[in-house]
């Protein structure tokens, strides 16, 4: 452990180069990047709660789905990856057993006394009520819980898809882990603890796939046939080797009114497995289904039937992904990925909200990169939908026109091109 001015002369001094070179994918000039923002973070804490502290910084990536929308929450199968994009804390135990994030960007600090780690209905939908909904699933599991000061700041965009929320449940699961743990909870653990926090606590029915991603890290894929033990799998997929880069581009439009939207996917999905007498669409039989549509339409309604469609079709194809891509079949996994963005935009009908049907951002970038292109590459909706971000697999030789168009459309800086990050949360120091 380090006090705050100690490492930042660590940081500046390159001993933390090798642990930016390895968690953001980045060649020099990504590295020089990461060592300023890591000094500001430090910089930042100190002038919050004293430059004398011992710190310790801590990070969790987003994540970027590849197949498998919306099935998480109903036991289905997915792949998905951590992007290097992510959310670091730098941290200090304190004695008050009271835990305080100053998160980059808001103006006020979230505090939580963990002496009381019941649900607060008054904040539901806010950071606090996931702290809360950390410590207290810790705790109830048999952990150790303390007090700690922290500052984040995030390049996970916020409503855009990449899951910022889980990136900061996870990266504060990991703090409590690591300072109070000694890391005895895997990630898969604290991937569910985290899950436990936004649903319970934050009020959002949220599925796995997203804390999972960014606890485990890598390109994975994920089977949820029993949540309490998922089945994770990691797949090498280095999409260099096929000449494509990934490119996620933010359409500006926001999640933060679409609660009512995600929650309605997941409940129409599961009214349609209550009428076959199971919780979750992966119990019920996809051929028995198939076989009494007439009957279960005229109960839970159409647009419930193509959701579940559609997750019986997902799953299948978050299988066939990972296989292409063990076999090197970059034409079967560039179809799978078209097939499934039609999926979700045609059956699950997650590509924009009917309460605001003039804002059609991720309609319109999945079209523009239809349109740029043609038959190269690959292109979806990702995430949870109706708003935020696209995914698309770009050939190099059109990189540079595919995010013309798409700044030129939705403003500058809205296309990134990632890297899949082989590391999930971590403690920073100890991937040197």
């Amino acid at each position: 452990m380090f006090t705050t001015g100690e490492l930042i002369e660590r940081i500046r001094g390159g001993h933390f180069d090798a642990a930016f070179a390895s968690l953001y994918c980045a060649d020099a000039q990504g590295v020089t990047k990461q060592r300023a923002r890591y000094i500001a973070a430090v910089e930042a804490f100190a002038e919050l709660y004293g430059s004398a502290r011992e710190v310790a910084v801590y990070s969790a990536p987003g994540r970027t789905e590849i197949g498998g929308n919306h099935t998480d929450h109903n036991n289905g199968i997915v792949m998905a990856a951590a992007v290097n994009l992510d959310i670091i804390a730098v941290v200090s135990q304190n004695e008050e057993n009271v835990i305080r994030v100053k998160s980059k960007g808001f103006s006020a600090a979230d505090t939580v006394d963990l002496a009381d780690l019941a649900v607060h209905s008054n904040e539901q939908g806010r950071s606090s009520s996931l702290i809360r909904g950390v410590a207290a699933r810790i705790k109830e599991l048999g952990g150790q819980i303390g007090g700690f000061d922290a500052y984040t700041t995030s390049d996970v965009l916020r409503g855009s898809g990449l899951s910022s929320s889980a990136a900061f449940e996870v990266v504060i699961g990991a703090v409590l882990n690591g300072e109070y743990n000694n890391f005895r909870f895997t990630p898969v653990e604290i991937a569910q603890i985290s899950q436990y926090a936004e649903n319970v606590y934050f009020g959002k029915p949220s599925g796995l796939m997203d804390q999972t991603a960014s606890s485990v890290g890598s390109a994975i894929t994920i089977d949820f046939k029993d949540p309490q033990h998922p089945v994770v799998e990691e797949v090498a997929f280095d999409l260099s080797t096929y000449g494509l880069s990934l490119c996620i581009t933010d359409t500006k439009g926001s999640h933060a009114d679409l609660t009512d939207d995600y929650a309605a996917i997941r409940s129409e999905m599961e009214s349609v497995a209550a009428f076959f007498g199971k919780k979750v669409l992966r119990e019920v039989e996809e051929a028995e289904f198939f076989a009494n549509i007439a009957t279960v339409r005229a109960k839970t309604g159409d647009r419930a039937v193509l959701r579940a469609i559609h997750f019986f079709a997902d799953c299948h194809r978050a299988e066939a992904l990972r296989d292409a891509v063990r076999a090197g079949d970059i034409a079967r996994f560039e179809k799978l990925i078209i097939d499934g963005g039609h999926s979700s935009f045609e059956y699950n009908q997650n590509a924009y909200s009917i309460k605001h049907p003039v804002e059609q951002g991720v309609a319109l970038g999945v079209a523009l990169s239809q349109h740029v292109l043609g038959d190269t590459g690959a292109w979806r909706l990702q995430g949870g939908g109706f708003a935020g971000t696209i995914q698309a697999f770009v050939p190099q030789e059109k990189l540079s026109q595919y995010i013309s168009t798409m700044e030129q459309t939705f403003g500058a800086d809205s296309c990134y091109v990632l890297s899949v990050r082989n590391y999930g949360a971590v403690k920073v120091e100890e991937t040197l």
